[in-house]
Formats: C-alpha cells, sequence, structure tokens
C-alpha cells in the first residue's frame, strides 16, 4: 500500500512489458495500484531501497507494527493461492527483501518478525504481496487478529513455501 516517509528511492528498474493486463501470471494491470507503484505511477507512495530485481519494497499504509513493510513483484502476479511449486524461489526472494529492508531500517531482532500473505478471499488487493512486519511481539490487538499465525485468512512466507512443496510433491 502507499508509503508515507520521503525515503530515497531504489535503483530504476525497468518496467515489465505488458502483455497479459488483468491476468494472474505477470504482466501489468493498469487498474492494479500495485502494479502502478512498481512502475512508479502512484506519486505518494515512497519506494524504499529494494536491492532484488524485479521487486519493490514500501511501507504499509495502515502499519500493524513499528515496522510493517510490503514487498512486491513488480510484474503483475495473482495472490498466494495462484502460486505453485516453481513459484518457491520467488517467495524466498521476497523473504530475504523483507529481511533486508528491517535491517535497512535498524530493525535487527530477525527472531522477533512476522512474514505472511493474507490468504483469499482475505486479500484486499490481488496482487501478491508479503507483509513483512517487526516487532511481531509489539503487534496490538487487531494486528495480532489480522496477521494471526494458522488462521483462515494469513499464512505466514514459511507455510506457504511448505504447502507449494506437499500440494507439488502430492500431485
Amino acid at each position: 500500500m502507499a508509503g508515507e516517509d520521503g525515503a530515497a528511492a531504489p535503483e530504476a528498474a525497468q518496467p515489465p512489458a505488458d502483455p497479459s493486463p488483468g491476468s494472474d501470471g505477470g504482466g501489468y494491470d493498469g487498474k492494479c495500484v500495485f502494479c502502478r507503484i512498481g512502475r512508479r505511477e502512484e506519486p505518494g507512495t515512497a519506494l524504499l531501497p529494494c536491492e532484488s530485481e524485479g521487486l519493490v519494497c514500501f511501507r504499509d499504509i495502515r502499519p500493524g507494527a513499528p515496522h510493517h513493510y510490503l514487498v512486491v513483484p513488480i510484474e503483475h502476479m495473482g495472490n498466494c493461492k495462484t502460486l505453485k511449486k516453481e513459484h518457491i524461489p520467488l517467495v524466498e526472494k521476497m523473504m530475504e527483501a523483507g529481511k533486508n529492508i528491517l535491517q535497512q531500517n535498524n530493525f535487527t531482532d530477525l527472531n522477533d518478525i512476522r512474514m505472511g500473505f493474507h490468504w483469499p478471499p482475505f486479500c484486499s488487493i490481488s496482487h501478491l504481496h508479503l507483509h513483512v512486519l517487526a516487532p511481531a511481539s509489539q503487534l496490538g490487538f487487531l494486528s495480532r487478529m489480522i496477521y494471526r499465525i494458522n488462521s483462515y485468512w494469513f499464512i505466514t512466507a514459511e507455510q506457504l513455501i511448505e504447502r507449494l512443496q506437499t500440494e507439488n510433491a502430492a500431485s
């Protein structure tokens, strides 16, 4: 969601081609706010330095913790339920970018973080995005519900990877 501070913009990344607007498999959807943010078309959103190619990072507009960032692929991708085994490296790359952004913002206790995705239909934006929250020990009551582990509406990044590995092993 839109950023709130004047953080420096990351290195310029080339926006992806527009082969399939509105699809879940890449490209660009002009109606998707995260696609527009990824292409720097939302001037109200300050991008944070993200060293991972193909990803952007920014602050959540409704932070659930003192540090609440979103890591988003520049190319349009559907929500986490649309992912397959071949997307595991992307999820891992998003997790690494999330840890890096926390460290860049002077948060170093990586044992006190929560990273995950809202599980459909509990997604407000249907473009893959990783929530990075820290410190997890300081989540307020509402945030503990919204980003609750082992709930029907939120899945940690580790749980998603495990699910992708398991589902694909069974098929």
